[in-house]
């Protein structure tokens, strides 16, 4: 019960990691507000986690995470309905696979606006809200060390979410605030558990561990970061990607 009484936000959290986070902290004892695209896709994830454990101390949210307004409420809603808030995870995200000559501005924006612009809104709502000892958390990625073939937007925002990571960790230090973020490599949600197992055999193959990496493997390094056991670990990124970084 790592996360006992605790509190968090969690973007992103209907379906694939963003899910497992979720899944994750509520196993630790956490209370949970998950944020899901639209009403109904949170509110079925809450329905799916409340099916497994009626005990599940969860709601779903839906704010527009491009607006810091919408994303401040939506924490401030979530603080009076579980009595406080500890712990913000930005987990919300689109990748691309665009090649950079048929990127249009409007794909650019797009990725700008919920990839950086979202963790940023996330990050500021918190630094109002979160109390000394609170954290926040927010995905990266391998590709904002090694970069991507093709669909430079996506590795131009990770690199961008690391960045705001190191400089709010310092920024928030003083305060008590921790800033971390975890950066998964090739992970099995819905997309890559799709994928006949000719695709998937050369992926894994090129890891070092040689599997692809599971949701709760990067919920776990969630869970470790949010909780006390890293109480003097800010600003760092880490990196679970079966080694792909080494």
């Amino acid at each position: 019960m790592l996360l006992s009484g605790k509190t968090a936000f969690i973007t992103g959290g209907s379906r694939g990691i963003g899910l497992a986070i979720v899944k994750r902290f509520l196993e630790e004892g956490a209370n949970v507000a998950l944020c899901g695209s639209r009403q109904e896709t949170a509110d079925k994830a809450v329905e799916t986690i409340v099916a497994e454990n009626a005990d599940a101390r969860v709601i779903g949210l839906s704010p527009d995470l491009t607006d810091e307004a919408a994303v401040e409420q939506a924490m401030r809603e979530t603080k009076e309905h579980f009595g406080g808030l500890d712990i913000v995870v930005n987990n919300a995200g689109i990748s691309q696979s665009t090649a950079l000559g048929d990127y249009a501005p409007e794909d650019f924006d797009r990725v700008v606006d919920v990839n950086i612009k979202s963790v940023l809104n996330g990050c500021q709502a918190a630094s109002r809200l979160l109390e000394a000892g609170g954290v926040i958390l927010n995905t990266s990625s391998m590709v904002s060390k090694n970069g991507q073939p093709s669909g430079v937007g996506y590795p131009m925002s990770k690199f961008a979410v690391n960045g705001i990571t190191v400089s709010l960790a310092r920024e928030l230090g003083p305060r008590g605030i921790r800033v971390n973020a975890v950066a998964p490599g090739v992970t099995a949600t819905d997309m890559v558990a799709a994928l006949p197992e000719e695709m998937i055999k050369p992926i894994a193959d090129a890891i070092p561990l040689k599997r692809v990496g599971q949701p709760e493997d990067v919920a776990n390094a969630f869970v470790y970061l949010a909780s006390d056991l890293a109480s003097y670990v800010t600003g760092d990124v880490l990196h679970v990607d079966g080694g792909m970084t080494v």
